[in-house]
């Protein structure tokens, strides 16, 4: 008899909430009349929650590929939504930062991301709600700190 592994556990349960999430936001985003498609509305929220970032940290922040981002930056670029800057400590190193006429779409984009965020928390008391939030600040923080770039753990763990 094959051994029953157990989709509740926790790394499970975040890695399939956040499909969940990431496909709803796209659902939402995508149907909000913004004139962007989910993946330049996902980008353009990254952007404009880290502030001036390079292409590659922001890559991987997202979790794709490098060329993919660029393509996406190319086409927010070309709306005027964001701009690239020679990085000041690596001139080979592009920065991405948003640009004033964002602003507009950032507020949709936010707004669709409230109305979500309220609807996947129905039912939840908003205490329990902030007490999860820190929780999965602390998880982040601990795996932050067991990469190996940080001196603590190791690759092969």
């Amino acid at each position: 008899m094959p051994a029953i592994y157990s989709p509740d556990t926790v790394g499970f349960l975040i890695v399939d909430v956040a499909r969940l999430l990431r496909a709803e936001f796209d659902r939402r985003t995508g149907g909000a009349g913004l004139g962007l498609t989910p993946a330049e509305a996902r980008t353009l929220s990254h952007v404009a929650r880290t502030g001036p970032v390079r292409q590659s940290v922001l890559a991987e922040r997202m979790g794709v590929e490098a060329m993919t981002l660029s393509a996406c930056l190319d086409r927010l670029e070309g709306h005027g939504l964001v701009q690239r800057a020679p990085d000041p400590s690596d001139r080979r190193a592009k920065l991405v930062d948003i640009t004033e006429a964002a602003g507009p779409a950032l507020d949709s984009i936010f707004a669709v991301s409230a109305e979500m965020r309220t609807d996947m928390t129905a039912g939840i008391d908003g205490a329990k709600v902030e007490e999860f939030r820190l929780m999965l600040m602390t998880i982040r923080a601990n795996l932050v700190a067991m990469r190996p770039d940080c001196g603590k753990g190791s690759a092969a763990q």
